[in-house]
């Protein structure tokens, strides 16, 4: 039987191409038939693992869940960009391999994620949601996500309702 450690930490220089594969893995499973093939392929390709690189050198918050050295999911996050929401921190992403959803990997970067954005002082976490996306909305229900507010995302003239689950 192999034991491998799992742990959630900062993002690293090194692991820019495996949050790329996780990008493109988890988006794929999520936004397939919801998000427009065109609109989604280019928002998947502009994500490569230069543009991760460029992110962790910028400082942007990212956290990855590594299982063992793998990483097999990601979340970014930092101030709450919903001015009328008076939460001070978002995770603008959360994502998780397909391959490894169901383990309890999401839970575990959801609570490092509101505990790093405490450590901040950015008290109060909001996390968007596209409606359509019923795994996320019912992951973040089930998290103790209360449904606060809704609004819209616009993709190739097709519109799509996004939802604000708040923690405060």
């Amino acid at each position: 039987m192999n034991t491998h450690v799992t742990e959630i930490r900062r993002a690293e220089l090194a692991d820019a191409g495996a949050i790329s594969a996780v990008h493109l893995a988890a988006w794929q499973g999520a936004y397939t038939g919801i998000i427009p093939h065109r609109s989604l392929n280019t928002m998947l390709h502009r994500r490569g693992a230069d543009w991760w690189a460029r992110a962790i050198r910028r400082s942007t918050q990212i956290l990855v869940a590594d299982i063992g050295g793998v990483v097999a999911g990601y979340a970014t996050l930092g101030p709450n960009r919903a001015r009328q929401l008076p939460q001070k921190g978002e995770v603008y992403e959360l994502y998780i391999r397909p391959e490894y959803q169901g383990l309890g990997l999401g839970t575990r970067l959801l609570g490092a994620s509101r505990r790093s954005l405490i450590d901040q002082g950015l008290k109060g976490m909001v996390v968007w949601a596209l409606e359509d996306n019923d795994l996320a909305v019912s992951f973040y229900a089930s998290a103790g996500g209360k449904d606060v507010a809704e609004g819209v995302e616009c993709f190739e003239g097709k519109t799509l309702k996004k939802i604000a689950f708040v923690w405060n």
